[in-house]
């Protein structure tokens, strides 16, 4: 994060002044936020393990709208104020990384069904995905088993889930290890200390405003660690997505940190190699977030994106 807007970028109301939350079928229910004009495309913003959709900061999504789309945040299951799963029986991390995914609550096939629920909720025919991390990872799939319903994809620091690509860097995993956040104050402190491990160093990090948000995603939805270990898991059931990507027919668009420490940069340039026709972008400097400097850019790319697909 850092300085204000770019010139493009207006201060905008959602189209929904507060939150909604709808049933998107299968016991599971999104809870979502729409701005802009709502006959306008609509993007479908998709967040990464852990991030609610506050994590798609609103002056970002000014900047959609201010490009003639309509950008929709959703909380995934398991995190903010969606469907939390926490009757389930808990999954075995340390297996499903040993090979066994058996205990799996899920996969990211149902977490790309929970997208297309919402586009069906919302009377929406079909839809743009944008998604960074996991949310690549859900967009991805939404894309491969729902292809009249996905007109293009933007795939942003993520991989296909070859083992062999994107993988975390060593010792980041040490690093981030913390006891959970028991306050706003914490969850604020802890949000600065991981961006300073996985940010962007090249960018402007505002300290300030990362613990502001922080602070308010902790109270807008208590923390919910058991429901990470399920999004985590839900990753590596899925599997290496790379022979069904080469099929896939529609615009797309891949940015990646070139010192992504969470994601190595092997994993974009995978992805953009594996889908047929896909434009990659490596942005030095970046790492494991969007740098706000980057906003205004990264959306003419989107919105060229979203013309291409017609």
């Amino acid at each position: 994060m850092g300085p204000g807007p770019g010139p493009h970028c207006l201060l905008v109301t959602p189209l929904v002044t507060s939150e909604k939350i709808v049933s998107v079928g299968r016991g599971i229910d999104i809870a979502h936020e729409r701005f802009g004009d709502p006959e306008a495309p609509a993007v479908l913003l998709l967040q990464g393990i852990s991030q609610q959709m506050l994590g798609w900061h609103e002056a970002l999504c000014a900047e959609l709208v201010t490009r003639g789309l309509q950008p929709i945040r959703f909380d995934n299951r398991d995190i903010g104020r969606s469907t939390h799963l926490s009757d389930a029986p808990l999954p075995d991390f340390a297996a499903a990384m040993a090979g066994d995914v058996s205990s799996a609550t899920y996969t990211l096939s149902d977490m790309a069904a929970d997208g297309i629920g919402l586009l069906d909720a919302l009377g929406l025919p079909h839809g743009h995905v944008v998604g960074l991390s996991l949310g690549g990872q859900i967009a991805q799939t939404m894309a491969i088993e729902h292809p009249d319903r996905i007109r293009s994809l933007t795939s942003i620091s993520t991989t296909t889930g070859d083992p062999a690509v994107g993988q975390i860097h060593p010792g980041t995993w040490e690093k981030l290890a913390t006891p959970p956040a028991m306050t706003p104050e914490e969850a604020g402190e802890q949000a600065v200390a991981v961006l300073q491990v996985v940010g962007s160093p090249g960018f402007t990090l505002d300290e300030a405003e990362v613990r502001a948000r922080a602070g308010a995603a902790f109270e807008r939805a208590a923390p919910d660690r058991d429901g990470i270990v399920r999004q985590a898991v839900a990753t590596i059931a899925s599997g290496d997505r790379t022979p069904l990507l080469r099929g896939l027919d529609l615009p797309t668009l891949v940015v990646h940190g070139a010192g992504d420490p969470m994601v190595d940069v092997s994993g974009g340039r995978a992805t953009a190699a594996a889908i047929p026709g896909a434009e990659l972008v490596v942005y030095e400097g970046m790492g494991h977030n969007l740098p706000r400097e980057l906003w205004p850019e990264v959306a003419d790319r989107i919105a060229g994106l979203v013309q291409r697909a017609g």
